[in-house]
């Protein structure tokens, strides 16, 4: 086994505790079905918001979905001007066995624009 990469994005509406909770989890869960994780291969998840999103911290779904052992950091994304708004980001690494090319990212709803090369092929919105 070795340690590999997950990157997902998804954007949300507003500024809602609601909306970033049910965003994060929606994040999560498809790249949970995509790539066949169980939470003992997750190793650690970094989550990084845009300075826009201050209702809640996205970790918190992670822990609501059971990923209590796992261990989980937030972060503020750079203020970048023209950078996308509303956007929560996440990076999963995971124990496998397979190659870092088969691993799936993905990219949800105005966050496709971010990877289009790697995004989901269908867009949930």
């Amino acid at each position: 086994m070795v340690m590999r990469g997950i990157r997902g994005a998804i954007t949300v509406d507003k500024n809602n505790s609601d909306l970033i909770i049910d965003g994060t989890k929606e994040l999560l869960k498809e790249i949970v079905k995509q790539n066949n994780l169980q939470t003992e291969d997750i190793c650690s998840v970094l989550f990084t918001i845009t300075k826009d999103l201050n209702a809640e911290f996205p970790a918190l779904a992670a822990r609501e979905m059971g990923w209590n052992t796992v261990p989980l950091l937030c972060a503020l994304e750079p203020d970048i001007s023209g950078a996308l708004p509303r956007c929560i980001r996440v990076l999963i690494h995971v124990n496998t066995r397979l190659k870092q090319n088969q691993m799936k990212h993905v990219y949800l709803r105005d966050a496709v624009i971010l990877r289009p090369d790697l995004a989901n092929q269908k867009i949930l919105r």
